[in-house]
C-alpha cells in the first residue's frame, strides 16, 4: 500500500457518514487497511444483500447507527470520537427517490450536511472534512464539454438541486467559520467538496442504478430493461473517484489552506458513453445476457452531462486510472465472486484494490507514489 495515504491516514481517526452504502463500505475497507481508526455514522443498510454485509464492515469499523438528520446524536458522535478527518458521503442518492420522496432528500443532503458542519464547529477540534456531492450540482444545459468547478449549480430535479443546495451551503460555511485564510487562528477546520459522476463496481445493489440492475437481470437469467439508452453519463470505477477523496483528504492535512475549494473526479472523455453502450460492455464481460428498450419514463432525466476534471490533473497530480472496460470488467469479475459463494469478499475487495492501487503507481498517479 502506497506510503503518502499511509502517512496520510495511519493512526488517524477519521468518521464516514454513509458508511453503509456503497461508497462508504468501499472507503471504510481502504481505510482500514491503511490504519486509520474508522467511525462510521449512518442508517442501516438501505439494501439486502448489502456490501456493508459482504465485507464485514460492521467487524471492522465502530459502526454507530444513527441519522444525520438527528442533530443530537451526531453532535454527540463527534464529540465522543473526536475525528480527525471526516468523509461526508451520507446522502439520499437517488434521482427518482427524490421525485417520489423530495422533502426527505432535501433534509438529509442539506439540512445532514449542515449537522455535520455544526457538530465539527461546535466541537472546536482540529478536523478536516472532505464532503461528498455530485456531478448533478452544477446546472445541466447538455453541453458537450465538461462542467468545471466555478461553473454554476443548480439542478432540474429535487436530488440534483439538493446536491446543489449542499454545494452553495458549503461555500458559505467555508467563508462564515472555516475561512482557509483564517485557519490556526480563528479556526482550525479545512473543508473541501468533491464532485464525481456515474460510479460502478461490486457491490452496488441500489435500485434504479444501471449495473445493479444489469446484475439483477443477468443473474435471474432475464433481459435488462433500458429506459433510456441514449443518456450519455461519465463512468468511472468506484476506486477512482475514491481515490481523489483521499488525495484531497491528505492534502488538505498537509497544507489546510491550499486545497480547501471544490473538485471534480470524472473518467476521461473516451468513458463517457451511452446507456446502451455500457450494458453492451456488461453483457460481453459476464458472458452471457440481452437487453431490451422499454421506452423513457415519464420523469426527466439529463441527457448529457460530464466534468471537467482539469483542476485536479493540474493540480493534484490525480488522473483516471481504469478505462471503461476495465472498470466493467473488475464490477463484473466482484459480481461473479459474490454470487459465486466467495466465502470472503472483504479479502477479494481488497486483492481489488491493491490491484488498482498497484496499476496507478505504474502509470506514475502522484497519490500512489511512495514517499
Amino acid at each position: 500500500m502506497m506510503k503518502f495515504f499511509q502517512s496520510a491516514f495511519n493512526n488517524k481517526t477519521v468518521l464516514i457518514t454513509g458508511h453503509t452504502g456503497f461508497k462508504g463500505s468501499w472507503l471504510s475497507l481502504w481505510l482500514k487497511r491503511m490504519g486509520a481508526n474508522v467511525i462510521g455514522y449512518a442508517l442501516a443498510p438501505a439494501t439486502e444483500p448489502a456490501l456493508f454485509s459482504a465485507l464485514g464492515i460492521a467487524d471492522k469499523v465502530t459502526s454507530v447507527i444513527g441519522d444525520v438528520c438527528d442533530e443530537d446524536a451526531l453532535q454527540e458522535t463527534v464529540k465522543k470520537y473526536r475525528p480527525d478527518v471526516v468523509f461526508h458521503a451520507a446522502a439520499q442518492a437517488l434521482v427518482r427517490t427524490s421525485y417520489q420522496e423530495p422533502k426527505h432528500t432535501y433534509e438529509v443532503n442539506v439540512i445532514g450536511t449542515m449537522n455535520v458542519y455544526e457538530a465539527v464547529r461546535r466541537s472546536k477540534q482540529p478536523c478536516t472534512i472532505v464532503t461528498v456531492t455530485s456531478d448533478k450540482c452544477y446546472e445541466n444545459k447538455e453541453w458537450v464539454h465538461g462542467y468545471r468547478e466555478n461553473d454554476p449549480f443548480g439542478g432540474y430535479d429535487p436530488y440534483s438541486s439538493s446536491k446543489g443546495c449542499a454545494e452553495i451551503l458549503t461555500a458559505s460555511y467555508r467563508r462564515s467559520y472555516f475561512d482557509p485564510s483564517a485557519y490556526g487562528s480563528a479556526h482550525r477546520v479545512a473543508l473541501a467538496s468533491v464532485r464525481a459522476g456515474n460510479v460502478i463496481g461490486g457491490g452496488d445493489w441500489a435500485l434504479d442504478r444501471l449495473i445493479p440492475d444489469c446484475v439483477r437481470s443477468l443473474q435471474a437469467g432475464a433481459a435488462i430493461e433500458l429506459r433510456n439508452p441514449s443518456a450519455t453519463r461519465p463512468w468511472q470505477h468506484v476506486l477512482e473517484p475514491l481515490s481523489g477523496y483521499l488525495h484531497v483528504a491528505a492534502l488538505l492535512m498537509q497544507d489546510p489552506e491550499k486545497y480547501c475549494e471544490g473538485w471534480n473526479f470524472g473518467p476521461n472523455d473516451d468513458s463517457v458513453v451511452s446507456v446502451e453502450n455500457v450494458v453492451k460492455k456488461m453483457i460481453a464481460a459476464w458472458g452471457s445476457g440481452s437487453y431490451r428498450v422499454t421506452g423513457a419514463s415519464h420523469m426527466h432525466e439529463a441527457k448529457l452531462l460530464k466534468l471537467d476534471i482539469s483542476k485536479a490533473r493540474f493540480l493534484l497530480g490525480w488522473e483516471p486510472v481504469y478505462s471503461l472496460d476495465e472498470a466493467i470488467s473488475a464490477s463484473a469479475e466482484w459480481y461473479r465472486a459474490y454470487y459465486g459463494n466467495n466465502a470472503d469478499m472483504a479479502s477479494f475487495t481488497a486483492t481489488q484494490i491493491e490491484s488498482y492501487v498497484n496499476r496507478a503507481r505504474e502509470l506514475g498517479i502522484a497519490w500512489a507514489q511512495e514517499r
